[in-house]
């Protein structure tokens, strides 16, 4: 199974060049750490950046300087800062090429749930909704089952909704998965080690796997 690292690392392949990209709390954050140098990307913070770099080492922490999820960050040469109105309408002008989210739950349809647990402390919705009503690609970065080894990739979410019908694809510990317009997860890689059998087992929404199931390529 992959670390939150290794599906970062993942992650960064599916940037396309000369892109723009916000990176959502968590696991997304990480993504930043592996763009090929290949690739020339934008990242967008929704507090306000337009060139968010990756973090910082320890002797080139700026404490004023930070992401949506107050982690301290950097600034690519040629950077913008300014506020959160002009940042949002970025995002609602659909100027951002790819989301890149956490998520509690994912329905077989796209729909995605990552900003409430009922009874529960959170940190909020902060912009997950205006991103996924308006992000022309959604990728969603999850721990493919809970603590207690329940699937979160489900028939329907039972978690309140942030965007229904808005997720393309979704990288996991175990796999790989586009979500298909007419429903279902398409199994299209699995982690080092891991075998279909245990991505079955592990998914609780329709799987649809095709043929041979390659392992996942980091280079």
């Amino acid at each position: 199974m992959l670390d939150k690292e290794a599906i970062a690392k993942r992650i960064a392949k599916e940037i396309q060049h000369n892109s723009y990209v916000n990176l959502g709390i968590g696991i997304p954050t990480l993504v930043a750490n592996y763009i090929p140098k290949n690739i020339a990307v934008c990242f967008q913070s929704e507090n306000g950046l337009l060139g968010m770099g990756p973090f910082p080492k320890e002797a080139d922490v700026d404490a004023d300087l930070i992401n949506a999820g107050k982690q301290t960050i950097t600034m690519l040469p040629g950077a913008a800062l300014f506020d959160s109105a002009m940042s949002f309408g970025m995002i609602h002008a659909q100027k951002i090429d790819l989301t890149i989210l956490g998520a509690m739950e994912v329905s077989e349809n796209g729909d995605i749930a990552n900003w409430k647990i009922p009874g529960k402390m959170v940190k909020g919705m902060g912009g997950a909704m205006d991103l996924v009503a308006s992000a022309k690609n959604i990728i969603v970065a999850m721990q493919h089952v809970n603590k207690n080894g329940e699937s979160k990739l489900l028939t329907n979410c039972t978690l309140p909704l942030t965007g229904i019908r808005c997720v393309k694809k979704i990288v996991t510990e175990l796999a790989v998965l586009a979500v298909l317009p007419e429903g279902g997860f398409k199994l299209l890689e699995r982690a080092p080690g891991v075998s279909v059998e245990d991505i079955k087992k592990a998914t609780l929404g329709k799987l649809i796997i095709e043929g041979e199931i390659p392992e996942m390529a980091f280079d």
